[in-house]
């Protein structure tokens, strides 16, 4: 049985999950960003059990299509931007297209009417809060982040990050005031 998980978004996320599910004697097969699969069905009420330890955690179990989905799109981009460098070969709708299944059109319309946000703005601020964390480790030049996070230009980043942020990387490499954000709260 597969259970698709809210604000599961990172490598602890899992842990947490997977030990949580394991306190409670259950067995999982795979915990993966935002979903869980279990080695057998659940009853209701092993399935409210282990939703309410999970809320008591931050997560949520998903039942419906559309938060599914819209999980799944949130996971892909975390995954993208802060696992794996933004190793985009295509655009981005083709990117979640082809990794979803879904039509992109559907996807970004779904997305607006729950997240009161674009995908693209999702996206763009994923990639931000990546820059933040790049500039407080303080290994890298803005050239080189630009680079690793494929922006055209370190012009193009410094815009996006002052659009996003209103400071420049610059500044906000000085003072660090604004803390960075987790990431189920981008």
């Amino acid at each position: 049985m597969n259970l698709h998980i809210k604000n599961m978004v990172c490598n602890r996320c899992k842990m947490v999950v997977k030990s949580e599910l394991e306190k409670l004697g259950f067995k999982p097969v795979s915990v993966e960003l935002g979903e869980v699969r279990l080695d057998k069905e659940l009853s209701a009420t092993e399935k409210a059990q282990i939703d309410s330890a999970l809320q008591a955690l931050g997560f949520a179990i998903i039942d419906d299509k559309k938060s599914q989905l819209i999980e799944k799109i949130k996971n892909a981009i975390v995954e993208l931007v802060h696992r794996q460098n933004s190793e985009l070969k295509s655009n981005l709708s083709d990117y979640l297209g082809s990794l979803l299944h879904h039509d992109y059109n559907h996807m970004t319309t779904l997305f607006s009417e729950v997240e009161g946000t674009t995908i693209e703005k999702y996206f763009i601020a994923q990639k931000i809060e990546k820059v933040k964390e790049l500039l407080v480790y303080g290994e890298l030049t803005l050239s080189e982040i630009a680079y690793q996070l494929h922006y055209s230009s370190v012009a193009h980043l410094s815009n996006q990050f002052k659009k996003v942020t209103g400071l420049t990387p610059s500044h906000f490499k000085n003072i660090r005031i604004e803390k960075r954000k987790p990431l189920d709260e981008v």
